[in-house]
């Protein structure tokens, strides 16, 4: 097979704006002298993405500290339920906030965590459940909520993968007690590193408030013992730019989306798990999952083998978070009880995915993975 690309491809790439759009937003911070502390870029964001979101925003320096803040301003003890196939950066929210994570199996259709085996891991320690809408595909909203209804317990919701995405034509945002977004470079919308915790309580806004910006409430009153995770200006006037692009991009996404599933439908093996379209989807990644029985190869193999053509794809997410040391030991976290993610982190595979991609490049890509099978 002839068919090395020249230039490697990657998994993504982000999405930026203009040097000279980015140099007038760096002019107007200049001129202020107002680099930080919820400056008039940071406030200018914060109204956009609560029109956009259609929710209360509240903007930090990274998701990871988002999520971490979030749990915190819910007052949380003991045991969260959540699931194993997530970025670490989830779980380690919950071990920051010294509770304890109780592992919960996936959906073998979309990913997610699997209400109907969210019940029997209930304890009198169960304060929440964390759900996390993997690849953009969003969790069974309906059922978790029933279940935190019956068992009074908060739900929250990782959305780092599912910005701007909705149900049944109803927000992402409007489920659960808080969602966490991400706003790191490799994500839809970016502020280069950023994320944000969307509410609808606003008593948890007050509470984030004070907990990314040290306590405080006024420059001499220290409400609470919080830490720095604000979000900058210059973040903030990125981000403002980079948002006047995401439409355009969903739409070159959803263009290269339907070209891949074009090319990969009819190659046994290989399942397409983002199948969502327009408004129900982010287009954050578009991802496959590799039966070996079937298709011949694994999944190892083919990402190893993409590479030799200079395409980079990506495990999402592997390992699994319940193999890490420090949660291994948990009873939920045994390989018995979590059959589904095990199987499932052996299968998946992240294809370059972004809407500057070339046509020829993920025609190539597709020729690639029909001719692994043939081969």
């Amino acid at each position: 097979m002839e068919r090395i690309f020249k230039e490697p491809i990657y998994v993504t790439r982000p999405l930026l704006p203009s040097i000279k759009d980015v140099q007038g937003r760096l002019e107007e911070v200049w001129e202020k002298r107002w680099v930080t502390n919820n400056g008039p870029q940071h406030s200018e964001l914060e109204k956009i993405l609560n029109d956009y979101l259609q929710t209360e925003v509240s903007l930090f320096s990274n998701g990871t500290l988002a999520l971490i803040l979030g749990l915190k301003a819910l007052n949380l003890s003991g045991e969260v339920i959540t699931t194993p196939f997530t970025f670490p950066a989830t779980t380690h929210a919950l071990h920051w906030n010294n509770l304890d994570p109780v592992f919960c199996d996936i959906n073998s259709e979309d990913l997610n965590i699997n209400p109907d085996k969210i019940e029997d891991l209930i304890t009198e320690k169960t304060s929440a459940i964390l759900g996390v809408h993997v690849f953009g595909n969003p969790c069974n909203v309906e059922k978790i909520e029933q279940i935190a209804k019956k068992y009074n317990l908060r739900v929250i919701y990782d959305g780092a993968h599912a910005f701007g995405a909705k149900i049944n034509g109803t927000p992402i945002t409007h489920f659960g007690d808080i969602t966490m977004f991400s706003f790191h470079a490799t994500k839809l919308f970016n502020t280069i590193e950023g994320g944000a915790i969307t509410f609808t309580d606003r008593r948890i806004g007050d509470q984030l408030s004070l907990l990314k910006n040290f306590g405080l409430s006024d420059p001499v009153t220290v409400q609470l013992p919080g830490i720095n995770a604000k979000m900058n200006e210059i973040q903030a006037g990125i981000g403002l730019e980079v948002f006047k692009l995401i439409e355009r991009e969903r739409e070159n996404r959803k263009y290269i989306k339907d070209l891949y599933q074009k090319y990969l439908n009819d190659i046994p093996g290989i399942r397409i798990v983002t199948n969502h379209n327009n408004e129900e989807s982010s287009y954050q990644y578009f991802v496959i999952e590799i039966n070996e029985e079937v298709y011949g190869k694994t999944r190892d193999w083919v990402h190893k083998e993409l590479e030799k053509y200079n395409v980079f794809s990506r495990r999402y997410f592997y390992p699994l978070c319940s193999e890490f040391d420090w949660y291994k030991e948990y009873p939920s976290a045994q390989k018995e009880n979590l059959p589904v993610a095990n199987k499932i982190i052996k299968q998946v595979l992240s294809l370059p995915f972004y809407g500057d991609i070339e046509v020829n490049q993920v025609i190539g890509i597709c020729d690639l993975l029909r001719d692994f099978y043939n081969s």
